[in-house]
């Protein structure tokens, strides 16, 4: 549908995060904090992987992979949302607003890619123990990563495709806290008809395999669990995947929330989004080093030799 003085707009103004003006200060700190706490959180597990030789393991390979995501994820995000408590901060070109939709789409599919690839990984442990070095070894666990990467890639070249070469106009004001690709086609002054249903159908295809997978992979798991005699033997075996199984869980369900409120961009959409940009790359970490007892051990370690040196 077409707009009245319809205009080619060079930058867009995000509406972000509605705050008092009293409190731009404190929200700035807020989030400098957990950004850069994150950002360490995530350093310190590739650091303490790249050091350890007990953790080159495929679950602490696949680790790293997120964790890069975490970092990737919450930077492209976060820094844009403080810029929005100072003046004139809250305006991103358009070729800004398309690159940030870019990578944007580009590590989110990546990182449901790569807990589908991480549950596959549980699977394999726990349900073909004899098997497992055999099947994820080396060239496995790379061909499976790089997968992750191209997979996003992918998805991100068609939904960034779907936006450009748009008339855009009379608002420029976008309605979330990120360049996303339905709160793009808002904007634009034709009709998005298909590029909204592609969008849904793309993002919700991607979203039903994923879980999918991850749902089959842990019906394997915990009846393969419920089968071992001794409760010791259980709970170890069950240790390893809760972690990730709470990972997935709080990385999936803000954006699914979002995505199934398609007609809907409000207060909650924007904490939902806050969520899984700003507070799931700095939760990863906790839940990954809290509830592993070698991968914290190994944290604790290096931190003493570095401090010790």
């Amino acid at each position: 549908m077409g707009c009245e003085n319809q205009t080619d707009w060079t930058e867009f103004v995000f509406l972000g995060v509605p705050y008092p003006q009293q409190l731009y200060i404190l929200l700035f700190i807020l989030f400098l904090l957990v950004y850069l706490l994150s950002v360490m959180g995530n350093i310190l597990i590739l650091l303490t992987v790249a050091s350890k030789s007990n953790l080159q393991k495929p679950m602490y390979w696949f680790l790293c992979h997120l964790a890069v995501m975490d970092i990737s994820v919450s930077t492209i995000v976060v820094p844009k949302v403080m810029s929005g408590f100072v003046e004139g901060g809250q305006v991103i070109s358009f070729g800004g607003c398309l690159t940030q939709l870019f990578f944007y789409h580009f590590v989110s599919c990546s990182e449901f890619f790569l807990y589908t690839v991480m549950a596959y990984d549980r699977f394999l442990a726990i349900c073909k123990p004899l098997h497992y070095n055999i099947l994820m070894n080396q060239r496995m666990c790379l061909y499976l990563s790089l997968g992750t990467w191209f997979g996003g890639c992918v998805h991100s070249i068609m939904v960034t495709s779907l936006s450009y070469g748009l008339p855009y106009g009379p608002k420029n004001e976008v309605n979330f806290i990120v360049c996303e690709i339905l709160s793009l086609l808002k904007l634009a002054c034709s009709d998005t008809w298909f590029q909204e249903i592609f969008t849904l159908l793309d993002i919700g295809l991607v979203a039903i395999i994923c879980v999918f997978l991850i749902v089959m992979s842990y019906m394997y798991i915990v009846t393969t669990i419920l089968k071992i005699p001794s409760a010791e033997g259980r709970q170890r075996a069950f240790s390893t995947c809760s972690s990730h199984l709470m990972v997935v869980i709080i990385c999936y369900v803000p954006p699914a929330f979002n995505y199934l409120r398609t007609g809907t961009q409000d207060l909650l959409s924007v904490v939902m989004a806050l969520f899984y940009t700003t507070w799931t790359p700095f939760l990863n970490p906790l839940i990954y080093t809290l509830r592993n007892k070698e991968m914290k051990d190994s944290m604790l370690s290096l931190c003493y030799r570095i401090r010790k040196f």
